[in-house]
């Protein structure tokens, strides 16, 4: 097999779908499975490699973290047509994946699609509901020829379900580094590094974005019981379009760290109490699993991925989505809660133990291969 991979994002960008196509890449390299990525450039400079082709890019107007690239598509024909791709994975609805769909159709080659955003739930952070119909016939059409699409967990399926989106559409779960993201990651120099020298850790990790609603963090944290509060140190993992704007803000109590990788990360994942993560918005939620995986309790919201992976009551809980009220009240009932805090950190760790990146993309490539198959079956 021999895949040509589509993509918007991609590492060194920093974002659940760029971390798990670099997993993915990192996968077929294991394999020995041969692949074409194109992907946007990146604005942190790469050292070239042979496989990956990256393009000039400009910020998309309504996400501009996100890149859409300036493709070559001469240059993009002549790659495809020496490399000779058996199967065809776009990632991406925009330029780069407009031109991988028609190679594909072109060509006759398999293809699939990942889903991995929902751009419409976007759209009334960035004040553009406007365009909310058009996006979704664009994406009807854009993936109307492809033999499949995959999706990170079941509730993002049952919505492109309802909305008549494709006839064949699968999950393509997510996994996690169980021993990178580990309870004992813990260390004291978490709470030197940012002088905590308050008993409870409640953490936050993502993008400092609208559609994160990331003010509920911060309105939690305020909304805690007095006694509570004065205990309690907020650390806000990350960078993003409102980084500046909150940040600016200080409290003795709130920490920003900006951005964090590697065991700076895993040590703030796994020297924190509770996990806090009202965003609305998820296909998935991979920190929620980081944190998991980390022996943190979470309280997320009861929209999108997020609610596959919190157990209500079992290994965290699950609020209404912008619910402050909600979310106070249960982080007030953990943090005064120990022994349960601790049951939901060990039931936390036990079920992120169940995901192995490993399995999932066995699984993938499985479906690839079947894809391939019944395509040659019904050609011939």
């Amino acid at each position: 097999m021999r895949i040509a991979i589509f993509s918007d994002t991609y590492a060194p960008e920093v974002n659940g779908v760029a971390r798990t196509l670099k997993r993915y890449t990192n996968y077929l390299d294991t394999k020995g499975i041969e692949y074409r990525l194109f992907v946007p450039e990146s604005r942190t400079p790469v050292p070239k490699v042979p496989h990956i082709e990256r393009f000039m890019s400009i910020p998309f107007l309504f996400y501009p973290d996100c890149r859409l690239a300036l493709p070559n598509p001469l240059y993009i024909r002549q790659t495809l047509d020496e490399f000779k791709p058996t199967l065809i994975h776009v990632a991406t609805p925009f330029n780069l994946g407009l031109f991988g769909l028609h190679y594909g159709k072109k060509h006759h080659i398999p293809m699939v699609a990942s889903y991995h955003t929902h751009f419409d739930d976007y759209l009334a952070y960035y004040h553009a509901t406007l365009f909310k119909k058009w996006i979704w016939k664009y994406l009807h059409w854009f993936h109307h020829s492809f033999d499949r699409v995959f999706v990170p967990s079941e509730s993002t399926k049952q919505k492109l379900i309802d909305r008549d989106f494709h006839p064949s559409i699968d999950i393509w779960g997510r996994g996690v580094n169980h021993q990178f993201f580990s309870p004992a990651k813990k260390s004291s120099d978490v709470r030197k590094k940012y002088r905590i020298k308050e008993k409870n850790i409640l953490l936050y990790v993502g993008r400092i974005a609208p559609e994160k609603d990331v003010h509920i963090v911060l309105e939690t944290f305020h909304a805690l019981p007095p006694h509570m509060k004065e205990q309690t140190h907020l650390l806000l993992v990350g960078d993003g379009p409102l980084f500046q704007t909150l940040s600016a803000k200080p409290h003795p109590q709130i920490t920003w760290t900006g951005f964090l990788e590697g065991e700076a990360l895993s040590e703030v994942y796994a020297s924190s109490d509770l996990f806090l993560f009202p965003s609305p918005t998820e296909t998935f939620g991979n920190v929620v699993l980081e944190a998991q995986a980390s022996g943190l309790p979470v309280i997320g919201a009861k929209a999108g991925g997020v609610q596959h992976l919190v157990s209500h009551g079992v290994n965290g809980f699950l609020c209404e989505p912008k619910s402050t009220k909600a979310f106070a009240h249960y982080t007030a009932f953990l943090l005064e809660q120990k022994s349960l805090r601790r049951s939901f950190s060990e039931k936390s760790r036990a079920f992120a133990l169940t995901l192995s990146w490993e399995e999932i993309f066995n699984g993938l490539l499985y479906s690839f291969y079947q894809i391939a198959s019944q395509k040659q079956e019904i050609s011939a």
